[in-house]
């Protein structure tokens, strides 16, 4: 079942807003007596014919006429002109009798009118029935002509030989190439007299030359009238590039001229992505998705298509995606004729590409060189084998670029592919095969093999799964995933088979797919599986539903699996109820958790390895820290430090990044879940970073680092939703919202705080939550409203996540002080106590020394402020530092010492300043008036005064001011110089667009420019 059955939505234009508003100036202008013309160029299905109608439909009171190239009808002349003007035929009564005759002989557009016609000059009329070259001549006051005028004769009538005496008498009516685009020209503008003219050309590349000519001519000159004239046309031989706007001069053997050109490129990533919302039903997965957005690469219709196609099964992801557009569809069609027009050997050297898209130059002529002694029609010699690519190149099919050559358009080469016989694909392969006989080659020569099927399957399904397990890194061609898959396909029934598609599943887990893991973990389930086996896709399914947000699921699949595996790999068993805990964990259930880690107690040997001691001593000091025993988890916690050095997993190693947390250690944190964080990017492991990110986060939210937070938030919501992680995105939301809060934007913190909670009560995740609301709390402390900071928090310190619990604890008691609520901020402070006493931070005991300063009376508040100071000065934390010293500064004003109150105040203002924490800092300026300080208010940052620098100095004085950008802007920035509109930002972003507006006034004014194209220009 396809696409065309399922339920569908309205597809609408996406990432073409520039090209929309230079078709609405013009209607715009028409309407008022001033037109003007446009040429979209681009390639195959960029949406060029979509601008024509959304014209026609943007063109309410307006004549619109309609024509377009047709390949057949090259070699009439006036073809096209005669169809444009058909539908109006009868308006050649509005025109002198000498110029409707003139028409009617040309274009044939009716019955004879008797009026007398004047006899052209015997000069122009040909004396051969072919086209003559072209013809300038000076328009009436106008100079001369911009762009050549075809004087070809008019197209023959029905039944009339090319080179009979009726035709000949025909171009002797017609007059000459000028006198007919004058009737044309006129015409319109008797039409446009009546109403606005619109005049749609679709495909001028193909128009015959008469027409076309005659259309750019009326184009160049409509300035003075209401009348518009869209064209579109492909780019002359060659895929224009981003620098190709307002080209006009093309090589399809004729010019534009003066007519403006704006070339249409890819779609971006989020236009993309929006487009495929419009098309597709909710559930299609990320993974069908991004396959389909990788394969389109921006072409809109191949979007379509490809969405068109899809069938059940590939929508909910248990199918692979599709691996090229439909053979049935306009872009296929489309490509096969460009290819068609290619010499055969030129297509056998495309298909070598096509089999194999990681194919070095070398490699290539290799191939080609083998491939020819086996009887192509290839020439000899090195040099052939290059030169016989460059029709490909002309055509734009082809780019050359670091030793390789790829397809332009990512999409044909599948078609290139697929439209080769079975025949000349197998002997691609295996002569693909023959030359890739290199060690790091292995994967590759396995899969050319086995595609070629050259030899028994068997042995060629063991060759591919060998390869497959030991390559490394993901990303290449063939993805471990696909050819392990492969290979079981080539497998018997039996343990084989069953053992190489679990291993599918878990490659494809790691490197990013999880529905294509789940796809192939069902596929198991008919098959003969060994009971460890059972419980290594029990472990797996685990994990694909703890990174998809059912944290119920996985807890029970995780301690299915552990049932399975403790008696069988012991290690991976142990590993099974740790994941098992966090599911509990991640879900808020601590009960869960603790009922784990005293199952786990009993299992513990004295001769276990490293990575398995370390996740019994991690489960032993989670477990008391979640009980508030802090001094009884510091010593498992410890010892978890002590072993990580002798492991190297990654999610070992954020285990003990975790326990550095707890153990308030936070620079150890940061280089463990870094170290983390490198392995899994150089393993290919995928799915892991946002995970991996979230635990980076928290080590650098202790030491505030808010800038890096936002970077690294940023980068872990976009693998998130690339995979399908709902937990994690949730995270990073939340992450986000935090160091918007810090920063003092009010409503990118609302916005993406209240997404984390909304994807937090989705998928039962009670830390994702928890973060949410601190963040909210946050800003409203930096608002000035304690008591709505005071309200979001008592509940989450009573019932909320332990270790958010802790983390929030200080926002709490700051605003449960200033209303009065003395009672449970000192109840609060007793838990805080107890970890902080564990720890050997300073920057924790800082925060506790300040509560406690809070909670003190008058007399009593300035020692414990000044020993939280202290200790602040041995700690990492500027922002909290600066925060204690607001607090003391408006504490000493209270009592009456402005002079001292002043010193500690004006630290902290500089300290919120060159942090961007612009609330905070309102606040600094405020205790500084009431403490009678004349304090300026918040001065905009000075543009970069570059006109009198050198270019090298102005780019580094600009780039001074974009290192000034937060996160937040500076990832809004390069959307925007991208092309992206506020409206994709703000979906991308989690903001609303009036948002990313505001931060667009901002970065401009920090960088010093105007607009979005001085953005994209200092970006590029």
């Amino acid at each position: 079942m396809h696409l065309a059955s399922l339920p569908t939505r309205t597809a609408v234009l996406r990432g073409r807003s520039g090209e929309q508003d230079a078709v609405r100036r013009l209607l715009d202008g028409a309407r008022d007596g001033s037109g003007g013309a446009l040429l979209l160029m681009g390639g195959p299905g960029m949406g060029k014919s979509a601008l024509l109608g959304f014209a026609a439909e943007q063109a309410r009171g307006f004549l619109v006429l309609r024509t377009g190239g047709a390949e057949a009808e090259r070699r009439l002349p006036y073809s096209a002109l005669h169809r444009l003007l058909r539908p109006v035929r009868d308006a050649r009564s509005l025109l002198p009798p000498s110029q409707s005759a003139l028409l009617l002989a040309t274009l044939h557009l009716g019955p004879p009118t008797p009026a007398p016609i004047p006899a052209p000059s015997p000069a122009l009329i040909p004396p051969q029935p072919q086209p003559q070259p072209p013809v300038s001549a000076p328009a009436p006051g106008s100079g001369p002509v911009s762009g050549p005028v075809s004087a070809q004769p008019p197209a023959p009538a029905p039944g009339t030989a090319e080179g009979s005496p009726d035709r000949v008498r025909s171009a002797e009516q017609a007059g000459d190439g000028l006198d007919v685009a004058a009737a044309v020209l006129d015409l319109l503008a008797m039409l446009a007299a009546r109403k606005p003219v619109l005049v749609c050309v679709d495909d001028l590349h193909h128009l015959d030359p008469a027409s076309r000519d005659l259309l750019l001519f009326a184009a160049r000159r409509v300035s003075g009238d209401p009348i518009v004239l869209l064209f579109t046309s492909l780019p002359p031989g060659r895929a224009p590039s981003p620098g190709d706007h307002d080209r006009a001069s093309c090589d399809h053997g004729w010019e534009a001229g003066e007519v403006p050109v704006r070339v249409l490129h890819p779609l971006d990533g989020t236009a993309a992505r929006q487009m495929l919302d419009d098309l597709v039903p909710a559930a299609l997965g990320e993974e069908p998705r991004a396959s389909i957005e990788r394969l389109a690469h921006g072409v809109p219709l191949a979007l379509a298509e490809l969405a068109g196609s899809l069938t059940a099964g590939q929508v909910a992801g248990t199918h692979a995606p599709p691996a090229s557009v439909p053979p049935d569809g306009r872009l296929w069609r489309a490509y096969t004729r460009r290819l068609a027009r290619l010499p055969s050997a030129t297509r056998d050297l495309l298909l070598l590409i096509a089999a194999d898209p990681g194919l070095d130059i070398l490699t290539l002529i290799g191939a080609a060189e083998l491939w020819r002694d086996d009887g192509t029609t290839l020439p000899a010699g090195h040099g052939h084998v290059l030169d016989l690519l460059e029709p490909a190149e002309a055509e734009g099919i082809l780019t050359a670029a670091d030793e390789r050559y790829a397809f332009a358009e990512p999409a044909m080469g599948p078609v290139v592919y697929a439209g080769a016989s079975l025949a000349r694909r197998r002997a691609a392969h295996r002569l693909l095969a023959r030359v890739l006989d290199q060690d790091h080659q292995r994967l590759r020569r396995a899969w050319h093999r086995a595609a070629a099927l050259d030899g028994p399957p068997g042995e060629l399904a063991a060759e591919l799964a060998d390869a497959a397990e030991t390559a490394a890194p993901y990303g290449g061609h063939p993805e471990p995933f696909v050819a392990l898959e492969r290979a079981a396909e080539l497998s018997e029934q039996g343990e084989v088979k069953a053992a190489r598609l679990a291993s599918a599943a878990h490659h494809a887990s790691i490197s990013g797919h999880p529905q294509r893991a789940r796809a192939l973990l069902a596929r198991l389930s008919p098959l003969a599986v060994p009971h460890e086996m059972r419980g290594q896709a029990e472990l797996l399914r685990g994990n694909l539903e703890l990174l998809g947000g059912e944290t119920g699921n996985a807890h029970d699949r995780f301690l299915a699996a552990a049932g399975w595996l403790l008696d069988r790999d012991r290690a991976l068993g142990v590993r099974a109820l740790v994941r098992a805990a966090e599911a509990g964990y991640m879900a808020g259930d601590h009960q869960r958790f603790l009922a784990i880690a005293r199952r786990a107690a009993a299992l513990r040997r004295p001769d276990d390895r490293p990575a398995t001691q370390l996740m019994f001593e991690y489960l032993e000091g989670m477990a008391a820290t979640l009980r508030g025993r802090h001094a009884e988890a510091a010593g498992p916690l410890r010892r978890v430090l002590c072993l990580a050095p002798r492991v190297d997993s990654p999610a070992l190693l954020v285990w003990a990044g975790a326990a550095s947390l707890l153990l308030g250690d936070d620079a150890s944190a940061l280089a463990l879940a870094s170290r983390a964080v490198e392995s899994a990017r150089g393993r290919g492991g995928g799915s892991a970073l946002p995970q991996l990110l979230s635990t980076v986060i928290y080590a650098e939210m202790w030491m505030g680092r808010y800038g890096s937070v936002a970077r690294h938030a940023v980068e872990g919501l976009r693998l998130a939703q690339e995979s399908g992680q709902h937990c994690t995105a949730g995270h990073h939301l939340a992450w986000l919202a935090m160091a918007a809060a810090v920063q003092g934007d009010k409503e990118s913190c609302r916005a993406q705080a209240t997404a984390a909670i909304e994807v937090a009560d989705a998928h039962g995740l009670g830390v994702a939550a928890a973060l949410g609301n601190w963040a909210l709390a946050h800003l409203d402390l930096a608002c000035g409203r304690v008591a709505d900071a005071a309200n979001r928090l008592h509940g989450e310190l009573r019932h909320g996540h332990v270790v958010i619990r802790v983390m929030a604890t200080p926002t709490f008691i700051e605003a449960a002080a200033r209303t009065g609520e003395r009672r449970d901020a000192v109840a609060a402070l007793e838990v805080l106590d107890r970890w902080v006493g564990s720890t050997r931070s300073p920057d924790r005991l800082a925060l506790a020394a300040r509560c406690h300063a809070l909670l003190a009376g008058p007399g009593a508040s300035e020692e414990l402020f000044r020993h939280a100071l202290d200790l602040h000065h041995r700690g990492a934390c500027e922002f909290e530092t600066a925060r204690t010293q607001l607090l003391f500064g408006g504490a000493l004003r209270r009592e009456r010492r402005p002079g001292a109150a002043r010193e500690h105040l004006h630290s902290a203002l500089d300290t919120f300043e060159r942090l961007g924490a612009r609330l905070w800092a309102g606040q600094a300026r405020a205790e500084l008036r009431a403490a009678g300080q004349t304090v300026p208010p918040a001065s905009a940052p000075a543009a970069p005064q570059a006109s009198h620098l050198a270019p090298a100095a102005r780019l580094a004085a600009r780039q001074e001011h974009i290192a000034r950008l937060t996160a937040q802007q500076a990832h809004i920035a390069q959307l925007v110089a991208e092309g992206a509109t506020n409206r994709e930002v703000a979906t991308r972003l989690f903001i609303s667009p009036r948002t990313v507006e505001h931060h667009l006034r901002n970065i401009f004014a920090e960088l010093g420019i105007r607009s979005r194209v001085d953005l994209a220009r200092l970006l590029s």
